[in-house]
């Protein structure tokens, strides 16, 4: 079990969720059921996955969670691409944030792979009996 609020990764997440939500008062009403919910709901769901996925009961389960973060994380990014593409939005605003989500991304990617290898694997030898291994970061 990890404390959430001290991981940067969720930290950085919650900076750009709260970015997002600045953001989507710049986009006309007219979006408001459609892009501007999506966005939101984005933004919201990469640190949310982050804590819940901290508070499970193995590295194996924080693992898919910041998976589900990362799937988020590129919808996003999509969406905001798409509100550029519009012209709803300057690129000057959305790079940033396209940039702190790709760079959310890869901590996520990062950190899966430290945890994987915090994971116990499990190998059988010949005669079927487990071998459990525990396998540490280096």
């Amino acid at each position: 079990m990890h404390n959430f609020e001290k991981l940067k990764i969720w930290q950085k997440a919650m900076d750009v969720a709260v970015e997002v939500y600045k953001v989507s008062l710049l986009l006309p009403i007219d979006e408001k059921f459609n892009l501007i919910h999506q966005i939101k709901k984005c933004a919201v769901s990469i640190p949310s996955n982050i804590a819940e996925g901290s508070g499970r009961n193995s590295n194996k389960e924080f693992i898919q969670f910041l998976g589900i973060a990362n799937g988020s994380t590129f919808e996003l990014i999509t969406q905001l691409i798409l509100a550029k593409r519009l012209s709803l939005v300057d690129e000057e605003i959305i790079q940033p944030i396209i940039n702190q989500l790709v760079e959310i991304s890869n901590m996520s990617f990062s950190f899966q792979k430290s945890l994987n290898k915090e994971t116990p694997s499990i190998s059988y030898s010949s005669s079927g009996v487990s071998n459990i291994y525990c396998l540490r970061a280096v």
